[in-house]
């Protein structure tokens, strides 16, 4: 899931798409009227964020409700928290090295 989650993100569309989600749900077409798209590639948009997890649907008569899944990013997260924590751990250890020569000469 993880890289389907990479490379939905990977298209500048889908990213103003959650954008516009992040903290509301939208039908498609409140969505679409943010975009010089037509209706049907904003829908192409939004089932493709769906597959990959950071989206989600409800649907209530004719309309679909899209909303933003927080699990999906969750999971974006603990994967680029992986090399961060490493990155920071790596910083960490080369600041105490370098006190400790400070303190032998």
């Amino acid at each position: 899931m993880i890289e389907k989650a990479f490379s939905s993100l990977s298209v500048p569309t889908r990213r103003k798409i959650l954008e516009h989600l992040r903290d509301r749900e939208l039908t498609s077409s409140e969505i679409a009227g943010n975009f010089e798209l037509s209706a049907p590639a904003i829908s192409q948009h939004l089932k493709v964020l769906e597959q990959s997890g950071l989206v989600v649907v409800r649907k209530a008569g004719t309309k679909r409700y899209y909303r933003i899944r927080r699990e999906g990013f969750s999971e974006l997260k603990t994967y680029i928290d992986q090399f961060w924590d490493n990155s920071l751990l790596s910083l960490k250890e080369a600041a105490e090295e370098e006190e400790r020569r400070k303190h032998d000469n």
